[in-house]
């Protein structure tokens, strides 16, 4: 019983442990907040991305959302299929395509930007406000520092 105990603990320590949980728990502030709209986290990413520079290739978002190739080009259909975003091919590349959101795009970011906004307040209001600053760019950091090249590489003990 004492080896349960102490693995308990460990998680309680664990920062890939405590970061799943804390996807998990905004992930569920996100879904009851964003309610009827069937939106996730990454469409939203999407839609506001599109919104702010309109015509990025899908490569393009690729990088500027940090979702995967393969995920992006999923989201990207689905989105296609619901009638939120165009593609056309792009004048530079005839292999890549040019993606920019319909009126119904448009009007659904229009609707989930508040939602998304009190989101990102709930969750920050769970953090002491003397340390939000910190710990947006304790995550930023993380982010960039991981999102190098050769980063993810296993490194010997």
């Amino acid at each position: 019983m004492k080896r349960d105990t102490e693995s308990a603990l460990h998680l309680d320590l664990s920062p890939l442990h405590l970061l799943h949980r804390a996807g998990q728990r905004a992930g569920d502030v996100f879904n009851a907040e964003i309610g009827s709209l069937e939106l996730t986290p990454r469409q939203f990413a999407v839609l506001a991305t599109v919104a702010s520079a309109e015509g990025l290739s899908q490569t393009d978002l690729v990088e500027r959302t940090g979702i995967d190739r393969s995920t992006l080009a999923d989201i990207v259909a689905r989105m296609l299929k619901k009638g939120l975003l165009q593609r056309r091919r792009t004048k530079d590349d005839a292999r890549a395509y040019a993606v920019r959101l319909t009126e119904e795009g448009q009007r659904l970011l229009q609707l989930a930007k508040p939602r998304v906004e009190t989101v990102d307040q709930r969750l920050l209001d769970t953090v002491p406000e003397v340390h939000r600053q910190q710990f947006l760019e304790a995550l930023a950091l993380l982010v960039e520092v991981l999102g190098q090249p050769g980063a993810l590489i296993a490194r010997p003990r």
